[in-house]
């Protein structure tokens, strides 16, 4: 593979094959001579960043109707460093696709990825509920590979262990399958989030609408040290937009935090609450300050802008040098 270095155009990895919803999250924010490196899985894709091949990488982060998704959360603070750069939201919309000619009472096992078949399983039941789920490593991979297989028994889909998939429209199109049936997805409202992922490097600057991403992991044997975690950040008036807990994974009972907050690192209060989180928990992992998608600008409350610390810390030096009590 030819490294970024060695070539003029931009190069992205993602959750691929080509056809995924993370490749028309990546379409949002990638320059238009972007080369494309489709990979097989999210660690994949992201160990391209880290080891120089690809300049970022585009992998989901989070489901509306599933939550985080365990395989970005959890590589993201289990290797090398990488840092959030900018975040997407797809709406999610599902199709049975499967080889022509494929008829619903054909189908006993349909393929995708866990989070598209935890969305789609309801209908299932009702319309197939002897039909197997046969798990992918993206919605797109499964289509691919029906498409590639031969019918064998003349349903389709012999030589691969299933006759349909469960894809986005466009997948179904790109592959040449055929939509079995459309609208399968039981919440027509369900949005997944992306991230684009990049290398570390110096944080920008503010926008005024911002979300910072990070991992905490709590003392083990310590009362309270979940209030006390959360404390550091009301006490300086930073606003969780999501937390969710992971294992630490070396033994039960030890979990660490994947947590959103709103507002910037360069901000002073956000500053304030890491330097407390630092203090007092054994690990903390800054995963990137960036805008958020929505561009909604973040609600500061009285008392906690950079302007009140900056007065703040002035008068303390005023106090030490004895200029005011």
């Amino acid at each position: 593979m030819t490294s970024p270095a060695s070539s003029s155009r931009p190069r992205w990895s993602f959750l691929g094959p080509v056809g995924t919803f993370t490749e028309m999250a990546l379409r949002q924010v990638a320059p238009a001579d972007v080369e494309l490196d489709p990979c097989q899985d999210v660690p994949t894709a992201l160990d391209r960043v880290r080891e120089r091949e690809a300049d970022a990488a585009v992998v989901p982060i989070e489901n509306s109707i599933e939550g985080g998704v365990n395989a970005t959360l959890d590589n993201l603070v289990s290797s090398t460093p990488l840092t959030i750069a900018a975040e997407m939201a797809v709406p999610i919309t599902f199709v049975l696709a499967g080889r022509a000619g494929t008829r619903l009472d054909d189908v006993r096992a349909i393929s995708t990825h866990p989070h598209a078949w935890a969305q789609c399983r309801g209908w299932v039941h009702r319309q197939l509920p002897e039909a197997v789920y046969v798990a992918g490593t993206s919605t797109s991979a499964p289509a691919a590979a029906l498409a590639a297989e031969g019918t064998g028994d003349g349903a389709g889909g012999a030589g691969v262990g299933f006759q349909a998939v469960l894809c986005n429209p466009l997948a179904a199109e790109h592959y040449g399958l055929e939509v079995i049936a459309g609208g399968v997805a039981d919440n027509p409202d369900a949005v997944t989030r992306f991230v684009k992922v990049t290398r570390p490097g110096r944080v920008g600057e503010p926008t005024g609408a911002d979300k910072t991403t990070l991992m905490v992991q709590l003392p083990h044997d310590r009362a309270g040290a979940l209030l006390g975690m959360l404390e550091q950040f009301s006490a300086r008036g930073v606003n969780l937009s999501r937390i969710e807990s992971r294992p630490v994974g070396d033994s039960l009972g030890r979990y660490r935090f994947s947590i959103d907050v709103e507002g910037h690192i360069r901000e002073e209060r956000v500053q304030a609450a890491f330097i407390g989180l630092h203090r007092t928990c054994p690990q903390v992992r800054f995963l990137g300050s960036y805008p958020r998608l929505d561009a909604r600008p973040t609600t500061v409350l009285a008392g906690t802008g950079d302007k009140d610390f900056v007065v703040a810390r002035a008068w303390v030096a005023d106090v030490l040098e004895g200029r005011t009590l």
